[in-house]
């Protein structure tokens, strides 16, 4: 047991609630004392409505954080929803507008709501973010766009993501339904995107109009009740004003609405030469009845440059040439002036054959009729080869003459095309990749997507391989 001294006793008395408080008791001997150093003692008697307070540990790297799991550092770093995952081939030929070598590589591919990330080849990317200074490359689907572009690589089941900030991404896999899968998927989240921002932009409106119009009510109710007199003149001005200004706006409201019923119609304009008749983007029929011939002027210029320029080109009709000269191209042409592609300007052959793809691109009917797509898919479908071309030659024969003489020319020269292979690497089947669902397409887009694609790159290798017998004379 401890000892007190003296003083100590003193203290008991003086103090009744000296052993009652309950509190821990420190005894420190002064060094003046026999002792060479100072000695402590603790009362051992302690109240039961006393708490003892837990040491506070000041350590920056306490215990909670030596228990966190794997599971939890990952859950802090992303809250998204991951709306799918997997491997697909990615290549990126764009960033921020500049063009870039296509350059292929496997990634593991994470789409959540608003955007896509890309890992490097890895079966847990997610532990990937834990290694310092590893950010993985990150693609915005806020206004982003996505469409198959089969022309852009001879790869099939291509299709390209283009953002707002200029970048391009190829995505590409060799499993249909997968692609197709991933396709439906990144363009869903896109479209709600979509919606979602337009939605927003409408509620901010109609909020910020809600606002304002209950800002001037209060203030011209607070103005009108108790007007002061150096401001009634003022006031009485602006009722004046706002009256005149509702007359004068709807004066040219009936003003505009008489202009609008008197303008000529699109086809009145025509005939006067006011309008000019497009060639991109007009019926195949109509632009040939304009130039009085069977093939557009157009489509021979251009097959008579690459012919001339362009057979030992490599990847000549895969590579793109330059968007913006192609669209100065376009304008040229609508515009009828004209064209000499052997000019400087169109020196780049990938100018030309990028032009002729877009005005068959853009066609409102393909060069394959609507009509005809299903009869040809069911034809290519036949596994007697020789039936297979004798279906295929009867449906090009039942052709319309300005779609039949058209496809002729442009077979003959894709023909050209891939006899040059050893040099310009475009086989056939590169040919069917490039120009099958530039040439044949479906009315209405289906769920059968890639099954179309497959059969419509088929079809056009099949007519490039068999072209005597299918465009030569009726003799077999």
């Amino acid at each position: 047991m401890e000892r007190s001294t003296a003083s100590d006793t003193a203290s008991e008395k003086a103090n009744p609630s000296y052993h009652s408080s309950g509190a821990v008791q420190m005894r420190i001997k002064s060094a003046n004392s026999h002792h060479d150093r100072l000695s402590q003692s603790k009362s051992m008697i302690l109240s039961d409505n006393v708490k003892v307070a837990e040491p506070v540990n000041r350590h920056r790297r306490n215990h909670s954080q030596h228990n966190l799991t794997l599971a939890d550092i990952i859950s802090t770093q992303d809250h998204t929803v991951v709306e799918k995952e997997g491997y697909l081939l990615k290549a990126k030929i764009a960033d921020g507008g500049k063009k870039l070598r296509k350059n292929w590589s496997t990634s593991w591919i994470v789409l959540t709501a608003r955007k896509i990330e890309f890992y490097k080849e890895s079966k847990q990317p997610a532990l990937a973010n834990l290694k310092p200074g590893y950010k993985p490359e990150c693609v915005d689907l806020c206004g982003a766009r996505i469409e198959w572009t089969p022309e852009k690589s001879s790869r099939k089941n291509v299709f390209q993501i283009t953002t707002l900030s200029g970048n391009e991404f190829l995505l590409q896999s060799d499993i249909d339904f997968l692609v197709l899968d991933w396709f439906h998927a990144i363009k869903n989240a896109i479209d709600r995107l979509s919606k979602e921002q337009s939605s927003t932009s409408r509620n901010l409106e109609f909020k910020l109009k809600r606002s304002s119009s209950i800002e001037l009510l209060n203030r011209l109710e607070a103005e009108s009740k108790e007007p002061k007199p150096e401001h009634r003149k003022s006031l009485i001005f602006r009722l004046n004003y706002s009256a005149s200004d509702t007359n004068d706006r709807n004066r040219v409201k009936s003003r505009l609405k008489k202009f609008i019923s008197r303008r000529p119609s699109l086809k009145t304009l025509q005939e006067k030469g006011l309008i000019k008749d497009q060639i991109f983007g007009s019926h195949l029929h109509l632009v040939c009845e304009h130039e009085n011939s069977t093939v557009p002027k157009f489509v021979r210029l251009c097959i008579e440059a690459v012919e001339k320029r362009g057979l030992d080109v490599d990847g000549i009709y895969r590579v793109s040439g330059n968007l913006a000269t192609i669209q100065k191209l376009r304008f040229v042409v609508n515009q009828e002036e004209k064209l000499n592609l052997d000019d400087s300007q169109w020196e780049d052959i990938h100018v030309v054959t990028g032009a002729l793809k877009m005005f068959f691109r853009e066609l409102p009917e393909p060069l394959f009729p609507y009509c005809f797509f299903e009869q040809f898919v069911e034809a290519i479908k036949i596994p007697d080869n020789a039936i297979c071309i004798k279906s295929i030659r009867n449906l090009v024969k039942k052709l319309p003459r300005p779609n039949y003489e058209t496809m002729k020319i442009l077979f003959e020269h894709l023909k050209k095309i891939a006899a040059k292979e050893s040099v310009n690497l475009m086989s056939t089947q590169s040919l069917g990749i490039v120009f099958g669902p530039t040439l044949l397409r479906p009315e209405k887009e289906t769920g059968n997507m890639a099954v179309h694609m497959l059969y419509q790159n088929q079809i056009v290798e099949l007519m490039l391989s068999e072209y005597s017998k299918i465009f030569g004379s009726e003799e077999d």
